[in-house]
């Protein structure tokens, strides 16, 4: 039972509330230690919220999970998790969120559980409906990770810059125009769509849509790295050079994407696709060598 209440709660994908710590790392607050305990108990937080929208949608899509090659697996679907145990499930995980809250500094709780609580609710809405409609539902997707560093900043108190929120909005925009291409590559096999969606997109437009999106982050990022607001900050003029990696970066998840069709779970490839553990991290190191030892 245990193992089925892991399983539904998903906290592999709480990887992605890692985006909290955003603010921390290009505001050059990393040393900061109170900074990152408070980045720390936003991440608790919204990986606690996050974890109650995943049972909410695999209570409401429990019928079409049942008829998914993979999610039919899921502990709902499966029937290894009753519905009245889901709900008290989801329930906890709200409770926790809110009470962790608590333990920031007063004057940012209210910031945080706002700006939890808009995620919470635009993902309700995502489950219920907005879903349904194609470009709207990768747009709440993105959104949801803008929130996010937003949430970020608000508890370690960074003031994030209007590039960091553009580039996170492009990178996750990208990153779920690609899993949707996964969706659609599925219909074509198998005749059924695994999303009410899926049949709004074909693979001529998720193509473009990733190119678009995977060019235009580039091309973000660079105009980031070499702006004079960047440069006098962190008092270098040598972030162009990280360019490299992402470049690297979205060319490798587009090929995943195009030539392997390995791009249905961006946490999946993360955790195990070599290439982009090895970018990522070249990157980082890069990033980290300029910022805060240069």
């Amino acid at each position: 039972m245990t193992k089925d209440i892991i399983r539904l709660i998903r906290p592999k994908q709480w990887i992605k509330n890692l985006f909290v710590f955003v603010p921390v790392f290009f505001g050059g607050a990393l040393f900061d230690y109170q900074a990152l305990f408070n980045v720390a108990i936003a991440f608790v937080t919204f990986s606690f919220a996050a974890s109650s929208i995943y049972c909410f949608n695999d209570l409401r899509d429990v019928a079409d999970d049942r008829l998914h090659p993979e999610k039919c697996k899921r502990p709902i679907a499966s029937g290894a998790v009753s519905t009245g145990q889901a709900y008290a499930i989801m329930a906890t995980m709200i409770v926790g969120s809110l009470l962790l809250t608590l333990l920031l500094p007063p004057p940012r709780i209210v910031g945080v559980i706002t700006i939890v609580s808009c995620y919470f609710v635009l993902n309700l809405l995502y489950s219920i409906k907005l879903k349904q409609y194609a470009i709207i539902d990768v747009c709440i997707v993105a959104m949801g990770f803008v929130l996010r560093i937003l949430a970020g900043g608000m508890a370690s108190g960074i003031v994030l810059s209007h590039w960091i929120v553009l580039m996170t909005f492009l990178l996750t925009l990208f990153l779920s125009f690609a899993k949707r291409r996964d969706d659609v590559v599925r219909m074509q096999k198998t005749g059924v769509a695994p999303r009410k969606n899926t049949h709004r997109y074909n693979l001529t437009f998720i193509n473009e849509a990733i190119n678009l999106t995977g060019a235009i982050t580039i091309v973000c990022y660079i105009m980031y790295t070499v702006s004079p607001e960047v440069v006098n900050r962190f008092d270098t003029q040598y972030l162009y050079l990280t360019s490299f990696f992402v470049i690297l970066g979205v060319l490798r998840y587009i090929q995943l994407s195009v030539v392997d069709n390995k791009s249905g779970d961006p946490t999946e490839v993360a955790l195990n696709d070599r290439f982009t553990q090895l970018t990522i991290l070249a990157w980082t190191i890069s990033f980290f060598l300029i910022i805060y030892l240069s």
